[in-house]
C-alpha cells in the first residue's frame, strides 16, 4: 500500500473517531449528523498562529474524549437506572456495581471489569486526542481548502437548525450543559434538602402506632418488585390471596412510586423509612448524619424491638444506628451454611426461617422488623423451589436442591410464595406484613418509558387493622387493580402513622 492511501485511511478514521465523539450515543442519525461543535472547533483551530494549534488541539482532544466518555456512561446508567450518570455522585452507584459483580462473578471478573473499563476510557481519550490533532494539522497544512469548506458546510448547518432537520447536530454541546444544569440543581436541591430535614411532624407526638400495640410490624421488600412484574405473577398473587384467605389472613394493595429505577435499593429504603423523598446519594448522605426520626426509630421509641434483616450486607453499617435497629441480621449473623450463588446467595425462605428462629419463636416483646428479600436481584442466577420450612435447616439443604429457570418472573414468584408460605406457617394473630417492592428492574427488562411503580401489600388477620385502611382506597388482596391509588413512596411514613396513631394530628401529606 502506498504512503498517499495510508494517510487518506489515517485522515479518514480520525475523522470517523472525532465525528463519533461528537454524535454518538447522542444523536438519532448517528454518524450521518452534522455537528455544530466541530464547525466551530474548526473555525478556532483556523484563526489560531500555526506555533499554538497542537497545543490548542490537544486540550480539544481531551476535552472531547472526556465528554465521549460521559457520554457513554450515560448511555449505560440510563439502560440500567433509567437516568444519566451524575459526575459528582455516582461513586457509590459504581461501586456498588463493582461489588455486584464481585458477587456474582468473582473478584477477578470485577477486577477485569474495572481494569477493562479504565482501559477503554483511556483508550477513548487518548484516540479522540490524536484524531483531533491530527485533524488540525491537516486543516492548518490545508487553510484554504480547510476554511472553504468550513464556510460551505457552516450554512448548511444553519438551514437545517432553521427547518428542525435532525441532521444539525449540536449533541455534544447539550449534553455538556445538561451535566452543568444537573450540577447546579443538585447543588440547589441540597439546600432544598436541608430544609426539609429540619421539619419532623412526628418527632415529639404521643399515641404513635398505638392502634397496633402488641402486634408484631413485619416490613418485607422484595427487591426488583415492580409494577412490570404483575404479569408475570398473576397466578402466585392470585393463589398468595386464596391461601392467606384459607389461613385466615385478610390483604390490601396498592401502589407507590419509588425514587429510583434498576438500582440502588438503599434509597428507596431510605425513602420509605424516612418520609423524605431520597432519590440520590447527596440526599442520602444527608439523610443518615441528621437525626431525622424514621419509621424504625419511631416504632422504637413506641416499645416495640427493632430488627434489620439484611442478607446482602456483608460489611459494616453505620447506618444501623441511624435507623435505630436494636440488632442487625446481616450475612454473617443469618449463618447461611449453603453454597455461594452469587451477590443474592441467601435463599429468601432461608432469610424468613433465619429470622424466625432469631426473633420469633422465642417469647418476645413486640417486635418491628425490615427485611430485605434479595433472592430476586439480577441477574436471578439462582431461583431455588419453596421447600418444607422443616428441611430449611441452616442451608446446607440448597448444595442438593436443583434450581428453577433464572429469569425475573420466576424469581419475583419465589420471593412471593416464600412469604406467602412463611405467613401461613407462622402467622398469628398479632402478625402485620407490610410487602413491597424496592424498585422497578433496569429498563432492559422492563423497556423504556414505563413508571417507577412498585406494589404494596397490607397483611394482617385482625380486621380492626384493615379497618384503619378503609381511607386508603387499597385494592383486596395482593394484587392491585390497574386504578389503585399511585403514591409516593415518601408519603407512606406519614399516611401510616396516622392511620395507626391514636392522634393523628399530623395529617398524611
Amino acid at each position: 500500500m502506498t504512503a498517499f492511501p495510508v494517510r487518506v485511511l489515517r485522515t479518514a478514521l480520525a475523522a470517523l473517531v472525532v465525528l463519533a465523539a461528537l454524535v454518538v450515543p447522542r444523536e438519532p442519525l448517528g454518524l450521518l449528523a452534522l455537528p455544530v461543535e466541530g464547525l466551530l472547533g474548526a473555525a478556532l483551530l483556523l484563526l489560531l498562529p500555526a506555533r499554538a494549534v497542537r497545543p490548542a488541539a490537544t486540550v480539544v482532544g481531551l476535552a472531547l474524549g472526556a465528554v465521549g466518555v460521559v457520554a457513554v456512561l450515560d448511555a449505560a446508567f440510563r439502560s440500567v437506572l433509567a437516568r444519566p450518570f451524575d459526575p459528582l455522585l455516582d461513586a457509590a452507584s459504581v461501586s456498588a456495581g463493582v461489588e455486584f459483580v464481585a458477587g456474582s462473578a468473582g473478584p477477578l471478573a470485577a477486577a477485569g471489569a474495572v481494569v477493562g473499563a479504565v482501559l477503554v476510557a483511556l483508550a477513548v481519550v487518548v484516540g479522540v486526542t490524536l484524531s483531533v490533532r491530527h485533524l488540525a494539522g491537516i486543516a492548518v497544512a490545508h487553510r484554504r481548502t480547510a476554511a472553504r469548506t468550513l464556510a460551505a458546510l457552516t450554512p448548511v448547518w444553519l438551514a437545517c437548525a432553521l427547518l428542525g432537520a435532525p441532521v444539525a447536530s449540536a449533541g455534544a454541546a447539550l449534553l455538556v450543559r445538561d451535566h452543568a444544569v444537573q450540577v447546579r440543581d443538585g447543588l440547589a436541591d441540597a439546600e432544598a434538602f436541608a430544609a426539609e430535614l429540619a421539619v419532623d411532624p412526628h418527632r415529639d407526638t404521643d399515641g404513635l402506632l398505638s392502634a397496633l400495640a402488641g402486634k408484631d410490624v413485619v416490613v418485607a421488600f422484595v427487591e426488583s418488585y415492580g409494577r412490570d412484574a404483575l404479569p408475570l405473577v398473576a397466578p402466585q398473587l392470585a393463589a398468595g390471596t386464596a391461601g392467606l384467605e384459607a389461613a385466615g389472613f385478610a390483604s390490601r394493595s396498592g401502589f407507590l412510586t419509588s425514587p429510583v429505577v434498576g438500582g440502588n435499593s438503599w434509597l428507596a429504603h431510605a425513602t420509605f423509612l424516612s418520609g423524605l423523598r431520597v432519590h440520590d446519594q447527596r440526599r442520602y448522605a444527608a439523610l443518615v448524619e441528621s437525626d431525622r426520626t424514621t419509621l424504625t426509630s419511631l416504632f422504637g421509641a413506641a416499645g416495640w424491638r427493632t430488627a434489620g434483616v439484611m442478607p446482602g450486607t456483608t460489611r459494616e453499617w453505620p447506618e444501623a444506628a441511624f435507623y435505630g435497629y436494636d440488632t442487625v441480621l446481616d450475612h454473617p449473623a443469618l449463618a447461611y451454611r449453603g453454597p455461594d450463588h452469587g451477590w443474592a446467595t441467601v435463599p429468601d425462605q432461608y432469610t424468613l426461617a433465619a429470622f424466625q428462629r432469631a426473633e420469633r419463636d422465642r417469647p418476645h416483646e413486640p417486635l418491628m422488623a425490615e427485611i430485605a428479600l434479595v433472592t430476586s436481584h439480577a441477574p436471578w442466577a439462582y431461583v431455588p423451589p419453596v421447600l418444607d420450612w422443616a428441611a430449611v435447616g441452616d442451608g446446607s439443604v440448597y448444595a442438593d436442591v436443583p434450581p428453577g429457570p433464572a429469569e425475573y418472573g420466576g424469581a419475583i414468584a419465589y420471593s412471593l410464595d416464600s412469604l406467602v408460605s412463611w405467613v401461613e406457617t407462622y402467622g398469628d394473630d398479632d402478625l402485620v406484613l407490610l410487602v413491597l417492592g424496592d424498585h422497578q428492574p433496569s429498563a432492559a427488562v422492563t423497556g423504556a418509558g414505563d413508571t417507577a411503580d412498585v406494589p404494596v401489600s397490607v397483611i394482617t388477620r385482625d380486621e380492626a387493622v384493615l379497618d384503619r385502611t378503609d381511607g386508603w382506597g387499597w385494592t383486596s388482596g395482593l394484587r392491585p387493580d390497574d386504578a389503585a391509588p399511585v403514591w409516593p413512596m415518601e408519603s407512606f411514613r406519614d399516611r401510616f402513622l396516622t392511620a395507626f396513631s391514636t392522634e393523628p394530628d399530623h395529617p398524611a401529606r
